[in-house]
């Protein structure tokens, strides 16, 4: 590195360890490299935010490329502009003469130019006999050409943030559509729900996104939108499913019928004539009556759930259903595997499963999955609520003792 391309400013202005990196910088410009100034310009207008910079910056830096006569600047070329204020001034629109040294400052501090002073701290440029610039003393337009492809990568990066911001946007109106349409749909049909409370989420929700600013801000608001339409599609889903399921003639709904074939343990047969027939016994699931389990039972053994019923309370098979579709979003489970587990569970089989695997949130990794394998061992007769429901009746019975 030559100590010739080192350059301190005039006067008071202090020199930073930040000018001489960015004047080393300059000077190890590839050999032969060139670029075209207004693209340079265009990425820096784009990376604006970026790099710390004002329209105002921008537009001296329009004018101090304008004095320079070639479209392209190009390395071993002299790349020093020399223009008085008052010519600067005229170029950028006519400002001010302490905002036009203040906007300088700016670019200098930026990296994007730096100050190559006379002795005497005046800008002009001294010729050879032939009439070639042999030294000109102004402003060194090196650092834009040395740093082109760093400012194309910003420019890059902001629009593709900016791009995702407007998704993010687009994303938020369809969303609030959503949820106003569906609550209002909701409440003048009169469907079961405290959608008083889901109203004043979704207000307190929108009221936050006229204070946010930030992208990490709008996006966190589109989750909470998000997940408060997932919340209200499957909470109208669950009462269609039921309705549907009454209307086919499902019977009575007081207890819940076991639909999965599996037979609970303690109601298999133990006789030695019975156990030789288990070699056919798929075969006979499918023949062999459902098994109930009251309200009553589901509540004792998951008494968690309560926490997410209707007003603290679980009287009904629709209340147990509808916390069920709140906890399914709490933890994380996706709509499909919820319908899923509707589809071959029943309705309500779903919600205790949902009930019983809240119980055991703390002990598994991931509900959705969980439950995925739930619904699949149900769909091949292998699984059976009874037992874990009995198991969750035995974990909880020594605390109902307790504190009895």
């Amino acid at each position: 590195m030559q100590t010739e391309h080192i350059a301190t400013p005039f006067g008071r202005r202090r020199m930073t360890l930040a000018l001489v990196k960015t004047q080393f910088e300059s000077a190890g410009i590839k050999k032969g490299k060139s670029a075209c100034k207004w693209k340079i310009y265009r990425d820096t207008c784009e990376a604006r935010s970026l790099l710390g910079l004002r329209d105002r910056a921008l537009a001296v830096l329009n004018a101090l490329l304008s004095f320079y006569p070639e479209t392209d600047l190009i390395e071993g070329s002299n790349l020093v502009v020399f223009p008085s204020n008052a010519q600067l001034i005229v170029r950028a629109n006519g400002i001010a003469g302490t905002t036009l040294r203040e906007n300088l400052g700016f670019l200098v501090r930026a990296g994007l130019i730096h100050r190559n002073d006379s002795p005497n701290g005046k800008r002009y440029a001294r010729k050879g006999r032939d009439g070639s610039i042999e030294t000109a003393y102004g402003f060194n337009l090196a650092p834009l050409l040395a740093r082109s492809e760093e400012l194309a990568l910003l420019a890059q990066r902001v629009a593709e943030e900016n791009r995702r911001l407007k998704v993010i946007k687009e994303k938020i109106t369809i969303a609030r559509r959503d949820i106003r349409k569906l609550i209002s749909a909701a409440t003048e049909e009169g469907a079961a729900g405290d959608w008083q409370s889901i109203e004043d989420r979704f207000v307190a929700i929108t009221s936050g996104l006229r204070t946010v600013k930030a992208d990490a801000g709008l996006a966190g608001s589109l989750d909470e939108l998000t997940l408060l339409r997932e919340g209200i599609v499957n909470l109208l889903e669950v009462q269609l499913i039921s309705e549907k399921s009454d209307a086919n003639g499902a019977g009575n709904r007081q207890h819940i019928q076991y639909s999965n074939t599996e037979l609970i343990p303690e109601f298999e047969p133990s006789s030695e004539t019975a156990q030789a027939d288990r070699p056919d016994r798929m075969s006979k699931r499918q023949r062999e009556p459902t098994r109930s389990f009251p309200l009553g039972m589901v509540v004792r053994a998951c008494p968690q759930i309560l926490d997410y019923s209707p007003g603290g309370r679980t009287e009904q098979w629709r209340d147990l259903m509808a916390a069920a579709v709140v906890v399914r979003s709490m933890l994380g489970v996706s709509p499909s595997a919820y319908q899923e587990a509707c589809e071959v569970m029943g309705p309500e089989h779903a919600a205790i499963a949902m009930a019983c695997i809240l119980e055991r949130a703390g002990h598994i990794n991931s509900a959705g999955a969980y439950l995925r394998d739930l619904t699949a061992r149900a769909r091949r007769g292998e699984f059976s609520l009874g037992p874990m429901l009995m198991a969750l009746m035995r974990t909880a019975a020594p605390t109902r003792t307790r504190s009895a």
